[in-house]
């Protein structure tokens, strides 16, 4: 048997799928975006938000996002998923774990979101509270096929590190 102490580490995965709707703000990353349409949801529906605090809360073994915060739950509509995402962090602290770093991936057929990529970067990173290298943010198309490439949706996927602090 090695004797040596090694390093603690989780891995967790997020993903969340909003439709596109009118009369709402598209909000990605904590941060507004002017499009004529935004994401349907109980609250701001920032998908990459969400599909980060799942990320976060699997890491750590601790459920999902929906668990946590339900959508039947009236005290949480309209809510900032920012919030969700800090409260998120604090519990995973609260067990001892230490973000390392994220890649994330936001699927969206429009608008052009690389003119936002590095403000988003640099509010996950606050909201993670890590420094913004050791946040990635990448967006992709959903080159016509889909939900997203029909423009209907907007999806994002997010992968997150975690080790014992």
């Amino acid at each position: 048997m090695d004797s040596r102490p090694g390093l603690d580490l989780r891995v967790g995965h997020g993903h969340d799928t909003h439709r596109l709707t009118r009369g709402r703000s598209l909000i990605l990353g904590g941060i507004a975006i002017e499009y004529e349409r935004g994401l349907d949801g109980h609250s701001d529906a920032d998908v990459l938000l969400h599909a980060i605090t799942d990320a976060v809360f699997g890491a750590a073994g601790l459920g999902d996002i929906g668990q946590w915060f339900p959508d039947t739950d009236p005290q949480w509509a309209g809510a900032d998923s920012g919030n969700l995402l800090t409260a998120a962090v604090a519990e995973v602290r609260k067990k001892n774990w230490k973000i390392v770093n994220l890649d994330c991936t936001i699927s969206a057929e429009e608008p052009r979101l690389s003119p936002h990529r590095t403000a988003i970067r640099n509010r996950v990173a606050e909201l993670l509270g890590i420094p913004p290298e050791n946040v990635n943010v990448k967006a992709k198309t959903g080159e016509g096929v889909g939900p997203v490439g029909r423009k209907e949706a907007i999806s994002a996927d997010a992968v997150v590190l975690l080790v014992r602090d």
